[in-house]
Protein backbone atom coordinates (compact mmCIF):
# COMPACT_ATOMS: atom_id res chain seq x y z
CA UNK A 1 0.00 0.00 0.00
CA UNK A 2 0.98 3.46 -0.86
CA UNK A 3 2.30 4.84 2.01
CA UNK A 4 0.66 7.95 1.91
CA UNK A 5 -2.62 6.44 1.59
CA UNK A 6 -1.79 4.20 4.98
CA UNK A 7 -1.46 7.51 6.91
CA UNK A 8 -4.35 8.95 5.47
CA UNK A 9 -6.23 5.53 6.49
CA UNK A 10 -4.81 5.51 9.61
CA UNK A 11 -6.07 9.22 10.34
CA UNK A 12 -9.03 8.76 9.05
CA UNK A 13 -9.93 5.43 11.26
CA UNK A 14 -8.41 7.39 14.66
CA UNK A 15 -11.08 10.60 13.65
CA UNK A 16 -13.80 7.91 13.81
CA UNK A 17 -12.80 6.57 16.79
CA UNK A 18 -12.76 10.21 17.77
CA UNK A 19 -15.56 11.03 17.99
CA UNK A 20 -18.13 11.10 20.70
CA UNK A 21 -15.61 9.58 23.04
CA UNK A 22 -15.12 11.55 26.16
CA UNK A 23 -12.67 9.77 27.30
CA UNK A 24 -8.84 10.83 26.84
CA UNK A 25 -10.45 13.07 24.08
CA UNK A 26 -12.04 16.25 24.47
CA UNK A 27 -15.58 16.87 24.60
CA UNK A 28 -15.93 17.76 21.05
CA UNK A 29 -14.25 15.02 19.75
CA UNK A 30 -10.70 16.48 18.83
CA UNK A 31 -7.58 15.03 20.36
CA UNK A 32 -7.08 16.35 24.06
CA UNK A 33 -3.20 16.57 23.65
CA UNK A 34 -3.28 18.66 20.42
CA UNK A 35 -6.81 20.02 19.45
CA UNK A 36 -6.84 18.57 16.23
CA UNK A 37 -10.52 17.01 14.99
CA UNK A 38 -8.94 14.12 13.35
CA UNK A 39 -12.79 13.41 12.01
CA UNK A 40 -12.28 16.13 9.76
CA UNK A 41 -8.74 14.59 7.96
CA UNK A 42 -10.91 13.20 5.20
CA UNK A 43 -14.91 13.12 5.65
CA UNK A 44 -15.08 10.55 3.16
CA UNK A 45 -12.97 7.91 4.52
CA UNK A 46 -15.30 8.67 7.48
CA UNK A 47 -18.33 8.56 6.18
CA UNK A 48 -17.67 5.20 4.38
CA UNK A 49 -16.54 3.18 7.67
CA UNK A 50 -19.82 4.97 9.15
CA UNK A 51 -21.90 3.00 6.33
CA UNK A 52 -20.10 -0.79 7.06
CA UNK A 53 -20.89 -0.08 10.47
CA UNK A 54 -24.35 0.53 9.71
CA UNK A 55 -24.68 -2.30 7.48
CA UNK A 56 -23.35 -4.82 10.09
CA UNK A 57 -26.18 -4.23 12.52
CA UNK A 58 -28.37 -5.40 9.77
CA UNK A 59 -31.06 -7.95 10.99
CA UNK A 60 -31.85 -10.89 8.26
CA UNK A 61 -34.89 -13.09 8.74
CA UNK A 62 -34.68 -16.07 6.62
CA UNK A 63 -38.23 -17.62 7.62
CA UNK A 64 -40.80 -18.18 4.97
CA UNK A 65 -43.79 -16.08 5.41
CA UNK A 66 -42.13 -13.56 7.57
CA UNK A 67 -43.06 -10.58 5.68
CA UNK A 68 -46.76 -9.74 6.45
CA UNK A 69 -47.14 -6.97 4.21
CA UNK A 70 -45.53 -6.71 0.62
CA UNK A 71 -44.84 -3.39 -1.01
CA UNK A 72 -43.56 -3.79 -4.83
CA UNK A 73 -42.71 0.01 -6.47
CA UNK A 74 -41.66 0.06 -10.14
CA UNK A 75 -40.31 2.88 -11.58
CA UNK A 76 -41.48 2.65 -15.36
CA UNK A 77 -38.22 3.25 -17.51
CA UNK A 78 -36.25 3.79 -14.38
CA UNK A 79 -32.97 2.81 -15.21
CA UNK A 80 -29.80 3.17 -13.58
CA UNK A 81 -29.08 6.89 -15.54
CA UNK A 82 -32.69 7.74 -14.73
CA UNK A 83 -31.82 7.03 -11.03
CA UNK A 84 -28.62 9.22 -10.69
CA UNK A 85 -30.13 12.10 -12.92
CA UNK A 86 -32.95 12.56 -10.55
CA UNK A 87 -30.94 11.74 -7.28
CA UNK A 88 -28.75 14.57 -8.80
CA UNK A 89 -32.14 17.12 -9.50
CA UNK A 90 -33.85 16.35 -6.41
CA UNK A 91 -30.30 17.43 -4.62
CA UNK A 92 -29.95 20.34 -6.66
CA UNK A 93 -33.51 21.76 -6.03
CA UNK A 94 -32.56 21.44 -2.52
CA UNK A 95 -29.59 23.63 -3.27
CA UNK A 96 -27.32 20.89 -3.04
CA UNK A 97 -24.60 20.30 -5.58
CA UNK A 98 -26.72 17.23 -5.97
CA UNK A 99 -24.12 14.40 -6.87
CA UNK A 100 -24.37 13.33 -2.90
CA UNK A 101 -27.88 13.39 -2.39
CA UNK A 102 -29.57 10.23 -2.02
CA UNK A 103 -33.09 9.32 -3.28
CA UNK A 104 -35.57 7.83 -0.25
CA UNK A 105 -34.99 4.08 -2.07
CA UNK A 106 -31.51 4.40 -2.47
CA UNK A 107 -31.41 3.80 1.35
CA UNK A 108 -32.71 0.53 1.71
CA UNK A 109 -30.25 -1.59 2.58
CA UNK A 110 -30.03 -4.56 0.06
CA UNK A 111 -29.32 -3.97 -3.71
CA UNK A 112 -28.99 -6.05 -6.95
CA UNK A 113 -29.90 -5.95 -10.53
CA UNK A 114 -32.55 -7.38 -12.71
CA UNK A 115 -32.01 -8.70 -16.45
CA UNK A 116 -34.96 -7.59 -18.34
CA UNK A 117 -35.22 -9.26 -21.39
CA UNK A 118 -38.51 -11.02 -23.02
CA UNK A 119 -38.86 -14.61 -24.25
CA UNK A 120 -38.63 -13.28 -27.61
CA UNK A 121 -37.09 -9.64 -26.96
CA UNK A 122 -33.00 -8.30 -26.26
CA UNK A 123 -34.63 -5.03 -25.14
CA UNK A 124 -38.18 -6.14 -23.46
CA UNK A 125 -40.86 -4.25 -23.21
CA UNK A 126 -43.31 -3.95 -20.32
CA UNK A 127 -45.86 -6.27 -20.15
CA UNK A 128 -43.01 -9.07 -20.61
CA UNK A 129 -41.03 -7.56 -17.93
CA UNK A 130 -44.32 -7.37 -15.76
CA UNK A 131 -45.21 -10.41 -16.15
CA UNK A 132 -41.62 -11.52 -15.16
CA UNK A 133 -42.28 -9.65 -11.42
CA UNK A 134 -45.67 -11.36 -10.95
CA UNK A 135 -45.91 -14.27 -11.74
CA UNK A 136 -42.61 -15.91 -11.56
CA UNK A 137 -42.41 -16.57 -15.25
CA UNK A 138 -40.73 -15.18 -18.29
CA UNK A 139 -42.99 -14.40 -21.33
CA UNK A 140 -42.87 -12.68 -25.08
CA UNK A 141 -43.12 -9.33 -25.63
CA UNK A 142 -46.68 -7.51 -25.58
CA UNK A 143 -48.19 -10.57 -23.34
CA UNK A 144 -49.85 -9.93 -20.18
CA UNK A 145 -49.61 -12.75 -17.45
CA UNK A 146 -49.61 -15.29 -20.13
CA UNK A 147 -46.88 -18.10 -20.41
CA UNK A 148 -44.79 -17.56 -23.64
CA UNK A 149 -46.67 -20.72 -25.55
CA UNK A 150 -48.95 -17.84 -26.49
CA UNK A 151 -48.61 -15.89 -30.32
CA UNK A 152 -49.37 -12.80 -29.35
CA UNK A 153 -52.46 -11.23 -30.14
CA UNK A 154 -54.01 -14.43 -31.12
CA UNK A 155 -56.71 -15.64 -28.60
CA UNK A 156 -56.84 -19.29 -29.54
CA UNK A 157 -53.43 -19.80 -28.63
CA UNK A 158 -54.14 -18.83 -24.63
CA UNK A 159 -55.69 -22.12 -23.61
CA UNK A 160 -53.82 -23.07 -20.65
CA UNK A 161 -51.11 -20.78 -20.59
CA UNK A 162 -52.50 -18.35 -17.76
CA UNK A 163 -50.27 -17.58 -14.98
CA UNK A 164 -50.87 -16.76 -11.82
CA UNK A 165 -50.30 -13.58 -10.33
CA UNK A 166 -48.62 -12.79 -7.10
CA UNK A 167 -51.75 -10.56 -6.71
CA UNK A 168 -54.00 -13.26 -7.04
CA UNK A 169 -52.05 -15.36 -4.22
CA UNK A 170 -52.08 -12.53 -1.46
CA UNK A 171 -56.37 -12.01 -2.46
CA UNK A 172 -56.64 -16.22 -2.09
CA UNK A 173 -54.35 -16.45 0.97
CA UNK A 174 -57.04 -13.85 2.87
CA UNK A 175 -54.25 -10.86 2.18
CA UNK A 176 -55.63 -7.92 0.61
CA UNK A 177 -54.44 -6.34 -2.37
CA UNK A 178 -53.86 -3.09 -4.55
CA UNK A 179 -52.35 -1.74 -7.39
CA UNK A 180 -51.63 1.73 -8.13
CA UNK A 181 -50.34 3.77 -11.10
CA UNK A 182 -49.91 6.89 -12.93
CA UNK A 183 -51.02 5.37 -16.07
CA UNK A 184 -53.69 4.18 -16.92
CA UNK A 185 -54.57 0.68 -14.79
CA UNK A 186 -55.28 -1.25 -17.83
CA UNK A 187 -51.95 -0.18 -19.16
CA UNK A 188 -49.49 -3.46 -19.68
CA UNK A 189 -47.67 -2.58 -16.11
CA UNK A 190 -50.52 -2.13 -13.75
CA UNK A 191 -52.43 -5.00 -16.04
CA UNK A 192 -50.12 -7.70 -15.25
CA UNK A 193 -50.96 -7.88 -11.80
CA UNK A 194 -54.78 -9.01 -12.56
CA UNK A 195 -55.23 -9.88 -16.04
CA UNK A 196 -54.78 -12.16 -18.71
CA UNK A 197 -54.58 -11.82 -22.43
CA UNK A 198 -52.36 -12.30 -24.92
CA UNK A 199 -52.25 -8.46 -26.45
CA UNK A 200 -51.30 -5.47 -24.08
CA UNK A 201 -53.40 -2.88 -26.35
CA UNK A 202 -56.91 -5.10 -25.62
CA UNK A 203 -57.63 -2.61 -22.52
CA UNK A 204 -61.29 -2.45 -23.39
CA UNK A 205 -63.74 -4.20 -25.12
CA UNK A 206 -63.40 -1.92 -27.95
CA UNK A 207 -59.67 -2.78 -28.86
CA UNK A 208 -60.42 -6.48 -29.22
CA UNK A 209 -60.56 -7.90 -32.76
CA UNK A 210 -63.30 -9.98 -33.84
CA UNK A 211 -60.92 -13.08 -33.30
CA UNK A 212 -60.89 -12.72 -29.77
CA UNK A 213 -64.21 -11.95 -29.71
CA UNK A 214 -65.31 -15.19 -31.48
CA UNK A 215 -63.04 -17.42 -29.43
CA UNK A 216 -64.44 -16.26 -25.83
CA UNK A 217 -61.07 -13.57 -24.73
CA UNK A 218 -61.78 -10.62 -22.55
CA UNK A 219 -60.51 -6.70 -22.52
CA UNK A 220 -58.37 -5.80 -19.63
CA UNK A 221 -60.98 -3.26 -17.73
CA UNK A 222 -63.60 -5.81 -17.63
CA UNK A 223 -61.19 -8.40 -16.34
CA UNK A 224 -60.61 -6.21 -12.86
CA UNK A 225 -64.28 -6.14 -12.39
CA UNK A 226 -64.07 -9.93 -12.84
CA UNK A 227 -61.68 -10.41 -10.28
CA UNK A 228 -63.19 -13.01 -7.55
CA UNK A 229 -59.22 -14.36 -5.87
CA UNK A 230 -60.33 -13.93 -2.04
CA UNK A 231 -62.39 -10.55 -1.26
CA UNK A 232 -61.68 -9.67 -4.43
CA UNK A 233 -59.15 -6.14 -5.43
CA UNK A 234 -59.56 -3.77 -2.53
CA UNK A 235 -57.77 -0.50 -4.16
CA UNK A 236 -56.94 0.41 -7.81
CA UNK A 237 -56.25 3.88 -8.52
CA UNK A 238 -54.69 5.39 -11.45
CA UNK A 239 -55.79 6.76 -15.18
CA UNK A 240 -57.83 5.29 -17.53
CA UNK A 241 -61.56 6.16 -17.12
CA UNK A 242 -62.42 5.97 -20.74
CA UNK A 243 -62.06 2.06 -20.43
CA UNK A 244 -64.58 1.70 -17.53
CA UNK A 245 -67.62 3.27 -19.29
CA UNK A 246 -69.46 3.32 -21.91
CA UNK A 247 -68.69 5.55 -25.27
CA UNK A 248 -72.07 6.99 -24.53
CA UNK A 249 -70.89 8.77 -21.32
CA UNK A 250 -69.02 11.82 -20.83
CA UNK A 251 -66.98 12.17 -18.29
CA UNK A 252 -65.98 15.05 -16.22
CA UNK A 253 -63.08 16.00 -18.34
CA UNK A 254 -65.53 15.97 -20.98
CA UNK A 255 -64.22 13.31 -22.57
CA UNK A 256 -66.54 10.23 -23.97
CA UNK A 257 -65.85 6.86 -22.91
CA UNK A 258 -64.71 3.58 -24.73
CA UNK A 259 -66.62 1.21 -24.59
CA UNK A 260 -68.94 -0.87 -27.25
CA UNK A 261 -70.79 -3.10 -24.82
CA UNK A 262 -72.77 -0.17 -22.73
CA UNK A 263 -71.05 -1.28 -19.37
CA UNK A 264 -70.23 1.16 -16.63
CA UNK A 265 -67.63 -0.52 -14.91
CA UNK A 266 -67.69 2.20 -12.16
CA UNK A 267 -71.19 1.58 -11.09
CA UNK A 268 -70.18 -2.39 -11.32
CA UNK A 269 -67.95 -1.53 -8.56
CA UNK A 270 -69.91 0.07 -6.43
CA UNK A 271 -72.52 -2.70 -6.59
CA UNK A 272 -70.28 -5.71 -6.22
CA UNK A 273 -68.82 -4.53 -3.01
CA UNK A 274 -70.05 -3.45 0.05
CA UNK A 275 -68.35 -0.76 1.67
CA UNK A 276 -67.09 0.74 -1.63
CA UNK A 277 -66.28 4.06 -3.12
CA UNK A 278 -65.73 5.56 -6.18
CA UNK A 279 -63.59 8.78 -7.11
CA UNK A 280 -62.67 10.62 -9.57
CA UNK A 281 -60.98 13.74 -8.65
CA UNK A 282 -57.94 14.75 -5.84
CA UNK A 283 -61.11 16.65 -4.09
CA UNK A 284 -62.97 13.29 -3.84
CA UNK A 285 -60.01 11.25 -3.28
CA UNK A 286 -59.18 13.10 0.14
CA UNK A 287 -62.71 13.01 1.01
CA UNK A 288 -62.40 8.97 0.70
CA UNK A 289 -62.22 7.91 4.38
CA UNK A 290 -60.36 4.18 4.88
CA UNK A 291 -61.50 3.50 8.14
CA UNK A 292 -65.00 3.23 5.92
CA UNK A 293 -63.99 1.94 2.75
CA UNK A 294 -63.06 -1.79 2.01
CA UNK A 295 -62.83 -1.20 -1.83
CA UNK A 296 -61.45 1.86 -3.43
CA UNK A 297 -61.71 2.32 -7.01
CA UNK A 298 -60.28 5.64 -7.90
CA UNK A 299 -59.62 6.65 -12.18
CA UNK A 300 -58.05 10.91 -12.24
CA UNK A 301 -58.05 11.01 -16.07
CA UNK A 302 -59.64 9.65 -19.25
CA UNK A 303 -55.71 8.30 -20.29
CA UNK A 304 -52.67 8.35 -18.53
CA UNK A 305 -52.52 10.83 -15.37
CA UNK A 306 -51.13 13.99 -15.57
CA UNK A 307 -47.00 14.35 -15.39
CA UNK A 308 -45.99 15.22 -12.18
CA UNK A 309 -44.95 18.94 -13.42
CA UNK A 310 -48.26 19.61 -14.91
CA UNK A 311 -50.49 17.74 -12.07
CA UNK A 312 -53.27 20.33 -11.04
CA UNK A 313 -54.52 19.96 -7.48
CA UNK A 314 -57.89 21.65 -7.73
CA UNK A 315 -61.23 20.77 -9.04
CA UNK A 316 -62.82 18.18 -10.76
CA UNK A 317 -59.38 17.35 -13.10
CA UNK A 318 -57.17 17.95 -10.23
CA UNK A 319 -55.05 14.42 -9.52
CA UNK A 320 -53.67 13.21 -6.08
CA UNK A 321 -49.84 12.78 -5.63
CA UNK A 322 -48.26 9.17 -6.25
CA UNK A 323 -47.63 9.51 -2.31
CA UNK A 324 -50.87 10.87 -1.65
CA UNK A 325 -52.38 7.59 -3.59
CA UNK A 326 -49.61 5.33 -1.61
CA UNK A 327 -50.32 6.52 1.64
CA UNK A 328 -54.25 6.47 1.04
CA UNK A 329 -53.84 2.44 0.00
CA UNK A 330 -51.49 1.04 2.78
CA UNK A 331 -54.40 3.01 5.33
CA UNK A 332 -56.96 1.05 3.79
CA UNK A 333 -55.31 -2.13 3.13
CA UNK A 334 -53.47 -2.61 6.30
CA UNK A 335 -56.82 -2.88 8.26
CA UNK A 336 -56.54 -6.65 7.47
CA UNK A 337 -54.73 -8.06 10.41
CA UNK A 338 -53.51 -10.93 7.80
CA UNK A 339 -51.39 -8.11 5.66
CA UNK A 340 -51.47 -7.17 2.11
CA UNK A 341 -49.45 -6.87 -0.85
CA UNK A 342 -49.85 -2.65 -2.38
CA UNK A 343 -48.10 -2.83 -6.20
CA UNK A 344 -47.13 1.17 -7.05
CA UNK A 345 -45.85 1.87 -10.74
CA UNK A 346 -44.82 5.55 -11.56
CA UNK A 347 -45.65 5.09 -15.37
CA UNK A 348 -44.80 8.64 -16.26
CA UNK A 349 -41.48 8.46 -16.15
CA UNK A 350 -41.19 6.30 -19.33
CA UNK A 351 -43.66 8.34 -21.13
CA UNK A 352 -41.44 10.88 -20.18
CA UNK A 353 -38.43 9.60 -21.66
CA UNK A 354 -40.52 8.16 -24.80
CA UNK A 355 -41.16 12.02 -25.58
CA UNK A 356 -37.35 12.98 -25.34
CA UNK A 357 -38.64 15.25 -22.12
CA UNK A 358 -35.75 14.43 -19.50
CA UNK A 359 -37.22 17.09 -16.92
CA UNK A 360 -40.78 15.39 -16.71
CA UNK A 361 -39.12 11.67 -16.89
CA UNK A 362 -36.89 13.14 -13.77
CA UNK A 363 -39.32 14.68 -11.88
CA UNK A 364 -41.90 11.53 -12.13
CA UNK A 365 -38.85 9.30 -10.57
CA UNK A 366 -38.63 12.36 -7.86
CA UNK A 367 -42.16 11.20 -7.20
CA UNK A 368 -42.03 7.97 -6.79
CA UNK A 369 -39.13 8.30 -4.30
CA UNK A 370 -41.38 10.25 -2.41
CA UNK A 371 -43.86 7.61 -2.58
CA UNK A 372 -41.61 5.38 -1.22
CA UNK A 373 -41.03 7.29 1.42
CA UNK A 374 -44.20 7.70 2.48
CA UNK A 375 -44.44 4.12 2.28
CA UNK A 376 -41.04 3.75 4.55
CA UNK A 377 -42.87 6.03 7.24
CA UNK A 378 -46.15 3.92 7.43
CA UNK A 379 -45.03 0.05 7.35
CA UNK A 380 -42.29 -1.45 9.76
CA UNK A 381 -38.96 -3.10 8.04
CA UNK A 382 -39.57 -5.70 10.21
CA UNK A 383 -43.10 -7.20 9.14
CA UNK A 384 -42.99 -5.72 5.37
CA UNK A 385 -41.04 -6.18 2.43
CA UNK A 386 -40.32 -3.44 0.42
CA UNK A 387 -38.60 -3.46 -3.10
CA UNK A 388 -38.00 -0.73 -5.14
CA UNK A 389 -37.13 -1.38 -8.65
CA UNK A 390 -37.75 -0.65 -12.66
CA UNK A 391 -39.63 -2.76 -15.70
CA UNK A 392 -36.69 -1.42 -18.04
CA UNK A 393 -34.02 0.84 -18.73
CA UNK A 394 -34.18 4.05 -21.44
CA UNK A 395 -31.64 5.28 -24.39
CA UNK A 396 -31.39 8.12 -21.68
CA UNK A 397 -27.51 8.72 -21.11
CA UNK A 398 -24.87 11.17 -18.80
CA UNK A 399 -22.02 12.08 -20.90
CA UNK A 400 -19.25 14.96 -21.20
CA UNK A 401 -17.26 15.77 -18.37
CA UNK A 402 -19.62 18.16 -16.38
CA UNK A 403 -18.04 19.94 -13.18
CA UNK A 404 -19.69 18.93 -9.98
CA UNK A 405 -22.76 20.61 -9.57
CA UNK A 406 -23.32 21.55 -12.77
CA UNK A 407 -27.08 21.67 -13.50
CA UNK A 408 -27.96 18.06 -14.66
CA UNK A 409 -30.45 19.37 -17.61
CA UNK A 410 -27.91 21.74 -18.09
CA UNK A 411 -25.32 22.51 -20.36
CA UNK A 412 -21.94 20.91 -19.72
CA UNK A 413 -19.29 23.32 -17.99
CA UNK A 414 -16.64 21.45 -17.06
CA UNK A 415 -13.65 22.40 -15.23
CA UNK A 416 -10.47 24.70 -16.13
CA UNK A 417 -6.57 23.83 -16.36
CA UNK A 418 -6.72 25.26 -12.47
CA UNK A 419 -9.09 22.84 -11.17
CA UNK A 420 -11.87 25.26 -11.08
CA UNK A 421 -14.95 25.08 -12.80
CA UNK A 422 -14.99 26.86 -16.56
CA UNK A 423 -16.79 30.20 -17.14
CA UNK A 424 -17.51 28.76 -20.37
CA UNK A 425 -19.71 26.10 -21.65
CA UNK A 426 -17.60 23.47 -23.16
CA UNK A 427 -17.94 22.27 -26.75
CA UNK A 428 -18.11 19.83 -29.54
CA UNK A 429 -15.95 19.35 -32.79
CA UNK A 430 -18.13 21.76 -34.36
CA UNK A 431 -17.79 24.61 -31.54
CA UNK A 432 -21.73 23.76 -30.36
CA UNK A 433 -22.24 23.28 -26.84
CA UNK A 434 -23.96 20.12 -25.57
CA UNK A 435 -26.36 19.65 -22.89
CA UNK A 436 -25.02 16.57 -20.29
CA UNK A 437 -27.92 14.21 -20.50
CA UNK A 438 -29.28 12.79 -24.10
CA UNK A 439 -31.00 9.79 -25.84
CA UNK A 440 -29.62 7.94 -28.33
CA UNK A 441 -33.02 7.95 -30.55
CA UNK A 442 -36.27 9.79 -30.77
CA UNK A 443 -37.95 12.63 -31.82
CA UNK A 444 -34.99 15.06 -30.36
CA UNK A 445 -34.70 18.86 -30.35
CA UNK A 446 -37.74 20.87 -29.46
CA UNK A 447 -37.92 23.82 -27.42
CA UNK A 448 -41.74 23.79 -26.29
CA UNK A 449 -43.82 26.20 -23.99
CA UNK A 450 -45.11 22.62 -22.55
CA UNK A 451 -43.09 19.88 -23.45
CA UNK A 452 -44.09 16.26 -22.66
CA UNK A 453 -46.67 14.50 -24.90
CA UNK A 454 -46.93 17.52 -27.14
CA UNK A 455 -44.06 16.97 -29.06
CA UNK A 456 -45.41 14.42 -30.94
CA UNK A 457 -47.21 16.67 -32.70
CA UNK A 458 -43.59 18.03 -34.41
CA UNK A 459 -41.32 16.41 -37.11
CA UNK A 460 -38.48 14.49 -35.34
CA UNK A 461 -35.53 16.94 -35.40
CA UNK A 462 -32.69 14.36 -34.95
CA UNK A 463 -28.70 15.90 -34.87
CA UNK A 464 -26.77 18.85 -33.28
CA UNK A 465 -28.31 22.28 -32.31
CA UNK A 466 -26.87 25.34 -31.71
CA UNK A 467 -28.08 25.49 -27.78
CA UNK A 468 -26.14 29.12 -27.36
CA UNK A 469 -28.96 31.12 -26.36
CA UNK A 470 -32.12 27.95 -25.22
CA UNK A 471 -32.74 27.48 -21.48
CA UNK A 472 -32.22 23.82 -21.93
CA UNK A 473 -33.57 23.43 -18.15
CA UNK A 474 -36.66 24.42 -19.03
CA UNK A 475 -40.09 21.75 -18.75
CA UNK A 476 -40.67 22.51 -22.31
CA UNK A 477 -36.89 21.33 -23.57
CA UNK A 478 -36.38 17.90 -25.42
CA UNK A 479 -32.77 16.88 -25.63
CA UNK A 480 -31.21 16.00 -28.74
CA UNK A 481 -31.18 12.45 -29.89
CA UNK A 482 -28.70 10.73 -32.28
CA UNK A 483 -31.12 8.20 -34.60
CA UNK A 484 -34.33 9.64 -35.54
CA UNK A 485 -37.28 7.79 -34.69
CA UNK A 486 -40.79 8.40 -33.66
CA UNK A 487 -40.29 7.77 -30.13
CA UNK A 488 -37.50 7.10 -27.90
CA UNK A 489 -36.76 3.27 -27.16
CA UNK A 490 -36.62 1.29 -24.43
CA UNK A 491 -32.82 0.03 -23.81
CA UNK A 492 -31.61 -3.62 -22.53
CA UNK A 493 -29.51 -2.97 -19.79
CA UNK A 494 -30.02 -4.42 -16.12
CA UNK A 495 -31.69 -2.39 -14.15
CA UNK A 496 -31.55 -1.89 -10.16
CA UNK A 497 -32.80 -3.67 -7.60
CA UNK A 498 -33.68 -1.98 -3.90
CA UNK A 499 -35.17 -4.15 -1.22
CA UNK A 500 -35.42 -3.58 2.87
CA UNK A 501 -37.55 -6.12 5.29
CA UNK A 502 -38.35 -9.89 5.36
CA UNK A 503 -36.90 -11.38 2.41
CA UNK A 504 -34.82 -8.53 1.22
CA UNK A 505 -31.35 -10.78 1.64
CA UNK A 506 -32.58 -12.89 -1.15
CA UNK A 507 -31.91 -9.53 -3.47
CA UNK A 508 -28.22 -10.19 -4.06
CA UNK A 509 -25.95 -10.04 -7.22
CA UNK A 510 -27.46 -10.26 -10.59
CA UNK A 511 -30.80 -11.94 -10.98
CA UNK A 512 -32.95 -12.93 -13.79
CA UNK A 513 -36.35 -10.31 -13.09
CA UNK A 514 -38.39 -12.89 -12.67
CA UNK A 515 -36.54 -13.48 -9.20
CA UNK A 516 -38.77 -10.62 -7.76
CA UNK A 517 -41.87 -13.02 -7.81
CA UNK A 518 -39.82 -15.91 -5.90
CA UNK A 519 -38.35 -13.43 -3.38
CA UNK A 520 -41.92 -12.51 -3.03
CA UNK A 521 -43.25 -15.77 -2.86
CA UNK A 522 -40.89 -16.99 0.10
CA UNK A 523 -41.14 -13.61 2.33
CA UNK A 524 -44.89 -13.95 2.02
CA UNK A 525 -45.73 -18.10 1.85
CA UNK A 526 -47.81 -17.37 -0.66
CA UNK A 527 -48.37 -20.03 -2.73
CA UNK A 528 -48.22 -22.18 0.53
CA UNK A 529 -50.88 -20.09 1.95
CA UNK A 530 -53.14 -19.82 -0.86
CA UNK A 531 -53.45 -23.67 -1.21
CA UNK A 532 -54.01 -24.20 2.11
CA UNK A 533 -57.44 -21.77 1.82
CA UNK A 534 -58.68 -23.20 -1.38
Amino acid sequence: MNKKLLVLSITAMLGLAACGDDGENGADGSDGNNGQDWSAVNQWFVDGQSRVTQAQKLSVNNQAGAAKNMILFVGDGMGVSTVTAARILEGQLKGQTGEEHTLAFETLPYVGLAKTYNVDGQTPDSAGTMTAMVTGVKTDVGVISQAEGVTRGNCASTDGQNLVTSLELAAMAGLSTGVVSTARITHATPAATYAHVPERNWESDADLPAEAISNGCSDIASQLLAFDHGSGLNVVMGGGRRAFIPNTVTDPEGKSGKRLDNRDLTNEWLTKYTNSAYVASRDEFLALDPDTTDHALGLFNSSHMEYELDRTTDGVTGEPSLAEMTAKSIDILQKNDKGFVLIVEAGRIDHGHHAGNAARALHDTIALSEAVRVAMEKTSEKDTLLIVTADHSHVFTIAGYPTRGNPILGLVKGNGADGQPAVTNATDANGLPYTTVGYANGLGYANLVTGGDERYGYAAAPGRFDLNYVDTQSHGFHQEALVPLSSETHAGEDVGIFASGPGAHLIQGTVEQNHLFHVMNHAGNLVKNAEEVQ
